[in-house]
């Protein structure tokens, strides 16, 4: 594993940089020392102000085109890996990509500002996306179709339920499941025990050179960078680490809590979702067999499946060969087929 033969010498090398330094703004949580700034940190990076946060955005193509918002995974990962989008804009689309709150390069919150609304939490996270729409919506009669991939799909799929008239179509990569359950089972099936017994040990020993309080993020986004490694199931390979910019460790610890506890079901409402539903899987993705595909997309009213070869849940996307011939063709044919 890629990961084990080298996380003693990262850990061990980032420790001897960290407490080497006398100086009072080298401490192991001080701003930008383990992980880049986010935008309320850093005035340089382009942002947006929504709904109460600072989110880390941006925007591509004619400011009146099909508005195509785009939703990265995690819970807590960022748009980065998702940047082949753009390529939408070319088109006539306006892309908007940004990092949820309290993920990638936008600004953090407690875990409390979180969990403390109970099984509404996720109204944050709708409320947010509604706040990114009527940002850059030129008029109350632009199109808006929200793009999400894994977690993005999960999230879209319940705006979609919430809000079924603010929006004129969804597109979802893999959303590992709608109902709670089904969620549980895609993470439990798409984590070998193996691989999530390494990835424990490995969490264990970080643990005794750095430990983050709850809301400590700098540590623990630092951490969960660490322990990003080869999935051999979901058919990514190792996973390189430049795809991403910054993980967000507190708002997917807390957003799975919530989810937990509460058993949220992103499938409610999508019985009035009466747009069509674009959804890609992976040929790759042992996690995501036919089967599976067609048990998740059986929640919305009208969907078209379609199987992307040769990659696995990233590579829906990422891979430049799948997005080319495969993927941004049939999301093309689907934004001209929209009313």
């Amino acid at each position: 594993m890629v990961l084990k033969n080298n996380l003693s010498v990262l850990s061990f090398a980032a420790v001897l940089l960290l407490t080497s330094c006398s100086t009072e703004d080298r401490t192991i949580d001080g701003v930008g020392n383990l992980v880049p700034r986010t935008v309320d940190q850093d005035a340089n990076l382009p942002a947006i102000q929504a709904n109460n946060a600072r989110l880390h955005a941006e925007a591509s193509g004619p400011a009146n085109g099909t508005m195509v918002v785009v939703l990265h995974g995690g819970p807590g990962g960022d748009y980065r890996y998702l940047l082949p989008c753009k390529d939408l804009a070319q088109q006539g689309y306006r892309v908007v990509l940004y990092d949820q709150r309290g993920s990638g390069l936008s600004q953090r919150f407690p875990k409390k500002s979180y969990t403390a609304h109970g099984a509404g939490a996720m109204d944050v996270m709708y409320d947010d996306l509604s706040a990114v729409i009527a940002h850059y919506r030129t008029s109350p009669t632009q199109k808006v179709v929200l793009l999400g991939h894994s977690w993005g799909g999960i999230l879209a799929s319940g705006y979609a339920g919430k809000h079924p008239d603010n929006i004129q179509g969804v597109i979802a990569c893999e959303a590992g499941g709608l109902k709670w359950d089904d969620i549980k089972a895609y993470v439990k099936d798409s984590r070998s025990f193996k691989l999530w017994g390494e990835l424990l040990n490995d969490a264990a020993f970080l643990d005794q050179f750095i430990t983050g309080k709850e809301d400590q993020h700098e540590v623990l986004d630092y951490k969960m960078s660490l322990l990003v490694s080869r999935n051999d199931i979901t058919g990514e390979g190792t996973i390189d680490p430049s795809v991403s910019w910054r993980n967000g460790a507190v708002i997917m610890d807390a957003l799975f809590d919530v989810g937990d506890t509460y058993h949220i079901d992103f499938s409610a409402g999508l019985d009035r979702f009466k747009k069509p539903v674009l959804f890609f899987h992976s040929e790759n993705n042992k996690a995501y067999p036919d089967t599976w595909a067609k048990q998740i997309t059986n929640a919305y009213p009208s969907v078209r499946l379609v199987k992307v070869p040769g990659v696995g849940h990233d590579g829906i996307i990422t891979n430049h060969k799948a997005w080319t011939e495969t993927t941004m063709p049939a999301i093309l044919t689907y934004l001209r087929s929209l009313p």
